[in-house]
């Protein structure tokens, strides 16, 4: 008994990996947060024995906050990082600064003597033909450019997909629909992410709770606020735009919009709902292929092949050439005097202009110019989109989308503009819009527009509005921007129910019960649960009858991610419920560092060890790694409730019992597959392998 009683010594202490998961498996919410529990009440209890113990509680009572300002911390730098490398590599695929290569191509003309109209011009800044060829006129100088062009395209793309491939195979795509990790801690980091994308942390911190959590308690809701208050002040301390600004396209109006203007508003709406609808239903279709084909087997193939199409279509258009972040910001831009982009090249008549604001103007050859070339760029990015989202490297869809509506909306509000400075005493126009005044304003079109397709993809409604609204800084566009999110979202929900998210988690049959939809059928966890009749009995682990070769038995011949425990096999009274994971460590562990541990050795879960001869192999304790409160359910419980309790606690398993006796299990797998099942689809083809 002598070694059984070193082996429960040795059992007190933490084992690395036990109570942890693997990557892509479903976390048990409700025991996570019942050991949280239990150790802050041993720390808490202990807090009174010594100074270091008390020290101790103070610093564990801390550390959900000290984790937060880390979050935040890290996301405000690395968002930094980001946004500086992003300009500078964008603009390495066009030119080199002589001043130094790490410098983009406007900070390398910070310091040139250039006129404000050449500003782009400086002479520090070479394009490749001119530092190749020594001039940068010319075909051959477009067709070096060119070609560079996509030579810096294609390694950017080598380099993001080796990097997916050989370190984060999990960081593909957008994310959103793979994220693991403790619920609070996901949370704050959604939070922060959002709040130093857009410069928007209340608008982050809503996002959280709409699109990332079901479970949000004020606690969360605080730390998420306090995580994306660190990040954007870290960010804002970065000042990596150099304007002190958040976010590149930050934009400021101040021309008020008139209630006739709802119109066009909801007509970006209904285009927004269109596209989103349209973008899902294709990416879908075209992901769903890369899986079924032999087009999943070769990514960095499909990478560099997309990649090539793309720089190959982009560079001749020079709002396709440009970042997308660029090209949002110059679309949502109020054009001004100094402005010197196409899209502000109006017929100006500077006597009509009063005060600071300029008038509604006749459109000039730069403006017509711009507008066919966004047409272009329109039908570019609405189907390229498509193909891009999904693929083996990090690929977001706020901005891509944006971009689609932000186009589609300058299109529009400059139609707009034109049709009221020719037709001002239309009687559409005739009560507001006087000749000479500013009545309409392109950018804010695009940023309707903006709203209304990102809204369409990712069906956001109330943090979309105020992402939008924090971005511009005036309250009295919240109105058409909450038209157009609603709007777009009720037309993309006439023909589809499923966002982008919910849909790619859909098709990689990752085990998520989404909670917008109810459950409506009249079955019970009886119908559900396994066993189920003519299946082979349930898989049971008694508490103090079986030896470490039968558990490694059943270990080896089954794949389940945990085993009741029962008293015995007769009785089938439950005791608790053990990972499969912290048994295969727990074992191992005690091989390698337990005297006496055999295959012979008795396992148990109890108190006390059960009573054996004295001739038997020392006994290993494994009552710490038992959940001896699993969540239980009757068999004649509706399952309308079990999917309500699965949704809400974030339960990975629950029991089902009947008299107190141990009948069977329910999975959130199984859940999902009686909800297929009931829908009349095949439920083997919805989960994740």
């Amino acid at each position: 008994m002598n070694g059984a009683s070193k082996m429960m010594d040795f059992l007190e202490e933490p084992l690395p990996g036990v109570g942890t998961y693997e990557d892509f498996n479903t976390i048990d919410w409700v025991r996570e947060k019942s050991r949280d529990r239990d150790r802050h009440r041993e720390i808490t209890s202990r807090s009174k024995e010594s100074t270091w113990a008390l020290i101790h509680s103070v610093s564990d009572a801390f550390s959900g906050w000290l984790l937060m300002l880390f979050i935040g911390l890290l996301a405000g730098s690395l968002a930094g990082l980001i946004d500086i490398s992003a300009h500078w590599m964008t603009d390495l695929k066009e030119g080199v600064c002589l001043a130094g290569f790490w410098f983009n191509h406007e900070h390398c003309c910070w310091k040139s003597n250039t006129t404000f109209t050449d500003r782009d011009k400086c002479p520090e800044w070479m394009s490749w033909s001119q530092l190749i060829i020594g001039h940068g006129e010319g075909a051959f100088a477009y067709i070096l450019n060119y070609f560079m062009y996509v030579i810096w395209a294609l390694l950017f793309s080598l380099l993001a997909v080796l990097l997916v491939k050989g370190f984060a195979p999990y960081a593909c795509g957008s994310g959103i629909p793979e994220v693991s990790e403790n619920e609070s801690v996901l949370s704050a980091a959604a939070a922060a992410g959002v709040s130093v994308a857009f410069g928007a942390p209340i608008g982050g911190v809503l996002f959280s709770l709409e699109e990332v959590s079901y479970y949000f308690p004020l606690k969360t809701l605080w730390r998420s606020f306090f995580a994306a208050l660190v990040a954007a002040f870290t960010l804002r301390s970065i000042n990596p735009f150099g304007n002190s600004r958040l976010v590149l396209f930050y934009v400021e109006f101040h021309m008020p919009w008139h209630l006739l203007e709802l119109v066009p508003f909801i007509l970006l709406g209904i285009f927004g709902g269109l596209w989103g609808a349209f973008f899902i239903r294709s990416n879908i279709a075209w992901c769903r292929r890369r899986k079924t084909t032999k087009l999943g087997k070769y990514p960095v193939l499909e990478v560099f092949v997309v990649t090539a199409i793309t720089a190959i279509l982009a560079f001749p258009n020079e709002y396709t050439r440009m970042s997308t972040s660029e090209l949002i910001s110059e679309l949502f831009n109020d054009c001004g005097i100094l402005d010197s982009s196409k899209l502000c090249e109006y017929v100006n008549d500077f006597n009509s202009t009063k005060g600071d604001d300029l008038p509604d103007r006749a459109a000039g050859p730069g403006v017509y110019t711009a507008m066919w070339q966004l047409a272009l760029a329109l039908i570019m990015k609405v189907f390229i989109t498509i193909f891009t989202f999904g693929m083996k490297v990090p690929s977001g869809l706020f901005i891509p989308s944006m971009a689609v509506g932000a186009i589609a909306g300058r299109l529009l509000g400059v139609a707009m503009e034109q049709l009221a400075f020719y037709h001002h005493d239309w009687i559409i126009f005739s009560g507001w819009c006087s000749q000479g005044a500013d009545c309409i304003t392109p950018g804010l079109y695009a940023m309707v527009g903006a709203a209304a397709c990102l809204g369409g993809v990712t069906r956001m409604t109330v943090s979309l509005v105020v992402i939008m609204f924090e971005l511009t800084g005036g309250l009295e566009y919240i109105v058409p921007l909450m038209a157009a999110a609603m709007t777009s979202k009720w037309v993309a929900d006439a023909i589809g129910r499923e966002g982008i998210y919910d849909a790619h988690i859909r098709l990689n049959g990752y085990p998520f019960l989404e909670a917008k939809e109810e459950f409506s059928h009249k079955t019970l966890a009886m119908d559900v649960m396994r066993p189920r009749r003519n299946d082979p009995p349930l898989t049971v682990i008694t508490q103090d009858s079986m030896t470490v070769e039968d558990i490694e038995t059943i270990i080896n011949e089954t794949t389940y991610s945990g085993y009741p425990v029962v008293v015995s096999r007769e009785s089938q009274r439950l005791v608790g419920f053990v990972l499969r994971r912290d048994l295969i460590i727990s074992i191992e562990n005690a091989r390698k560092k337990q005297d006496g541990i055999v295959s012979t050795s008795v396992i148990y879960f109890t108190d006390h060890s059960p009573p054996l001869p004295p001739s038997s192999p020392s006994m290993l304790k494994l009552r710490s790694i038992l959940d001896l409160s699993p969540f239980t359910v009757t068999d004649q419980t509706p399952m309308e409730i079990v999917v309500d309790i699965f949704r809400k606690l974030g339960l990975r398993q629950c029991l089902v019992t009947h008299n107190g006796k141990l009948l069977g299990i329910i999975t959130k797998k199984d859940v999902l597959k009686h909800i297929a099942q009931l829908a009349n689809q095949d439920p083997d083809s919805i989960l994740f392998n």
